[in-house]
C-alpha cells in the first residue's frame, strides 16, 4: 500500500482524541497489518491515543451483524469508549452500498463518534466540509433507496404480467367453513385459533369471511 504523508488535523495537545482503528481484508491470504501500521502512524502524527485496532477478514458486503470486528466497533461507539474511528478507505469500512454504509456512519455520529478515511481525507467528519460530506452521502443513500424501490416495483409488474398472483394467497373454502363450524359450536376466537393453528385475529377474519 502506498504510504501517505499525514496532514495534521489537530495540532494542539489539548485536542488529543481517543481513536479506534478499523482494518479489513477480503481473504485469509491478505494481511491487514500493513493497513494497521500506517493507520497507527497517522494517528500518532495527529496526537491521537489509539485505544484499539480492530480487523475483519471478510467481504466488505458482509453485514455488520456478521462481522465480529465492525460489530465490536459499533458496540464500543455506543459505550462512548472512543472519539474517532479511523479506517483505510470507505470501501475497506463497508461495501454494502451507500444506504447501509451511511447508516453505520450515522450511528457513529449519533453516539458522538467522528470518523475519518485515511486515503480519502475528504470523507471525514473532522474537517470544515463535514456537513457537506454527510449531506452528499445521505443524498446517495436516498438515491439508492429509490433505485431499490423502482426495481422492486418493476419486479412486481413483471410477475403480474406473467400471471403470478400477488399478495396473500386466498384461503380455501374448506378452511373458512371449518372456522364457521367451530364458531357455531360456541367456541371463542382464541379457541378457534388454537384448533386451526392461527392467531385469534386470523380466526375472527376466517369466521367473518364471505
Amino acid at each position: 500500500m502506498k504510504h501517505q504523508k499525514p496532514n495534521v488535523l489537530f495540532s494542539s495537545p489539548s485536542a488529543a482524541k481517543r481513536v479506534v482503528i478499523y482494518g479489513r481484508v477480503s481473504t485469509q491470504d491478505q494481511d491487514a497489518r500493513n493497513q494497521i501500521r500506517q493507520l497507527k502512524g497517522y494517528a500518532a502524527a495527529q496526537g491521537w491515543q489509539v485505544v484499539d485496532a480492530i480487523t475483519d477478514t471478510c467481504s466488505g458486503a458482509t453485514a455488520a451483524s456478521e462481522r465480529d470486528g465492525l460489530g465490536k466497533v459499533l458496540i464500543l461507539a455506543h459505550q462512548r469508549r472512543f472519539d474517532i474511528l479511523l479506517f483505510w478507505s470507505l470501501d475497506r469500512f463497508s461495501r454494502e452500498g451507500s444506504r447501509k454504509t451511511i447508516g453505520y456512519l450515522t450511528q457513529l455520529e449519533q453516539f458522538g463518534v467522528g470518523w475519518h478515511s485515511f486515503t480519502e481525507p475528504y470523507l471525514s467528519t473532522l474537517g470544515v466540509f463535514s456537513d457537506a460530506i454527510i449531506a452528499l452521502l445521505s443524498a446517495l443513500a436516498k438515491q439508492e433507496r429509490l433505485r431499490i424501490g423502482e426495481r422492486t416495483k418493476a419486479g412486481l409488474e413483471r410477475a403480474k404480467a406473467n400471471g403470478k398472483r400477488l399478495g396473500r394467497p386466498r384461503t380455501s373454502p374448506d378452511r373458512i367453513a371449518e372456522a364457521k363450524k367451530l364458531r357455531a359450536s360456541h367456541l371463542s376466537f382464541t379457541e378457534i385459533g388454537q384448533r386451526l393453528g392461527v392467531s385469534r385475529v386470523r380466526a375472527f377474519q376466517l369466521v367473518n369471511q364471505q
